[in-house]
């Protein structure tokens, strides 16, 4: 993991000493949106084995990419399957920026996920689908992100293609993590205070940090099993109530900022695996308020479509 993150950037002598809070903690603050890492496959093409970065004519491919997309979605009008959302418009897409790293998951080495249990496995099945052609009867069918619910700790760290703006404030013994899309806030206490007691759960789970040099570590508990966890918005693969998430923020330079988390969850795969990547700091990045349920009549429209058809 350290190899890839490492090669992502150049770390110079100044950051070798990070900068301080007034009190003396690592100073992570500042706005890292994550999107900037959307062109990244959330798991490694199969025949690139164990190989975590691109070759040159790789990423020379991939920034040529980048590069077409960002003309179509900055065009005035949107064109039916080539923009990143069809239909949507321009100003909605944070176009990412061309990156070496193969795939966000780096271990296993594969960078692919491992295999499920098969409590995992039934639960995956059972997870709800974004797919309309799935049908729905109520409202309870859609997922918890089409309902604007929450889109859990993965969901609302992992790069999507926008409203991934993540800002971190600190104040002694606290740090505060908030997001832009459904703009949820964790509140990290440092201070050695244990979980909260196993019966009270959540869809953003219990967090508890701690200093590892300049490291800060937050360990997150008591999630309620309702969350999922596989690429943009944690859409699916449900984690149990057993799932424990381990990150890591690390401040390399003024602007860019490491951070990687492992997700441990016997009851859901057979072993652990971690998604790493670097962030950069981005002070006039916007984040902007994430109405959802304001003039949101997609589910009644189509609750409305599936029985007028008869579905």
């Amino acid at each position: 993991m350290a190899s890839i993150l490492a090669g992502a950037m150049t770390t110079t002598a100044a950051a070798q000493t990070p900068a301080r809070t007034s009190w003396g903690d690592p100073d992570l603050q500042g706005v890292w949106p994550s999107g900037q890492m959307n062109t990244v496959p959330f798991e490694r093409p199969v025949e690139f084995g164990t190989r975590a970065e691109l070759t040159d004519a790789e990423y020379e491919q991939r920034l040529g990419g980048l590069q077409r997309q960002a003309e179509v979605d900055g065009a005035e009008l949107a064109t039916a399957g080539k923009a990143s959302v069809p239909l949507a418009p321009s100003h909605w897409l944070e176009s990412g920026r061309a990156s070496r790293q193969a795939s966000l998951i780096v271990d296993p080495p594969d960078g692919r996920l491992p295999p499920m249990t098969g409590d995992g496995a039934r639960r995956a099945t059972a997870w709800p689908s974004t797919n309309p052609a799935v049908g729905y009867a109520r409202a309870q069918d859609f997922n918890i992100y089409d309902r604007c619910i929450t889109r859990g700790v993965l969901g609302s760290t992992f790069p999507n293609i926008y409203g991934s703006g993540i800002e971190i404030l600190q104040a002694p013994g606290l740090v505060v993590i908030r997001y832009e899309m459904i703009h949820e806030t964790r509140i990290v206490p440092l201070d050695g205070r244990p979980h909260l007691p196993p019966a009270i759960r959540s869809y953003m789970g219990d967090p508890r940090g701690r200093w590892d040099g300049s490291t800060l570590v937050v360990e997150t508990t008591n999630l309620n099993g309702l969350t999922g966890s596989l690429a943009r918005n944690g859409n699916g693969n449900p984690l149990s109530e057993s799932a424990r998430l381990v990150e890591r923020f690390t401040r390399r330079s003024a602007d860019t900022l490491d951070y990687s988390v492992t997700i441990d969850d016997g009851q859901t795969w057979t072993r652990p695996w971690t998604v790493a990547y670097p962030l950069q700091r981005e002070q006039r990045y916007g984040m902007y308020e994430y109405a959802c349920h304001e003039g949101n009549y997609a589910i009644a429209n189509m609750l409305r479509g599936f029985r007028a058809a008869g579905n």
